[in-house]
């Protein structure tokens, strides 16, 4: 697999949290607010440097008015996207 287009999980979640909440127009203390999470680790999660939990996702897709599998699906799309290139295809890999 090609490193460049590698992405970890909680760096996509964050990347796709943060997409969420900038096309919802909410400011991260909206979020943490609704959400019931620390302005701080909100932010953290955001970066992509804390991993979540699953109760801690749920508060934050509930904040941001989507659900948990919606939160999910975008985040796979992203990994997906990023890992494209990486996925040789079977008659390429066959032919080696």
């Amino acid at each position: 697999m090609n490193a460049s287009r590698t992405i970890l999980l909680r760096q996509a979640m964050g990347e796709t949290i943060r997409d969420l909440r900038m096309r919802a127009h909410r400011t991260l203390r909206d979020v943490s607010a609704d959400g019931q999470i620390s302005l701080g680790y909100l932010s953290e999660i955001e970066r992509g440097q804390k991993e979540a939990s699953s109760e801690v996702l749920a508060g934050i897709a509930d904040a941001l008015s989507v659900t948990s599998g919606e939160l999910m699906l975008e985040v796979a799309e992203r990994m997906l996207a990023y890992e494209s290139d990486a996925v040789v295809p079977l008659g390429a890999r066959l032919a080696a």
